[in-house]
């Protein structure tokens, strides 16, 4: 699946977007992953009440399953304005 990441999250891990094989069966288990991977990956998700997440474009939250899912996007909140 493609995992893409956004502002403050793609700085910190350094990549704008990956390809990833994972066997999570939910987002928050993706997370977990990708944190046990590096550091940076451990920052960049230290607190994910500060992150929201989509799943194929559809704004999501952290319990929801990926089975399906082809893309996967982090990214800060935003505001309007």
């Amino acid at each position: 699946m493609d995992v893409l990441y956004f502002a403050w999250v793609r700085e910190r891990i350094g990549l704008p977007r990956e390809k990833i094989d994972t066997s999570a069966a939910t987002v928050a288990e993706l997370v977990d992953e990708l944190r046990a991977r590096e550091e940076r990956y451990a920052a960049a998700f230290a607190d994910t009440s500060a992150l929201r997440v989509a799943l194929d474009q559809e704004l999501s939250d952290f319990a929801a399953p990926l089975a399906g899912v082809r893309e996967v996007a982090f990214f800060p909140p935003m505001t309007g304005g």
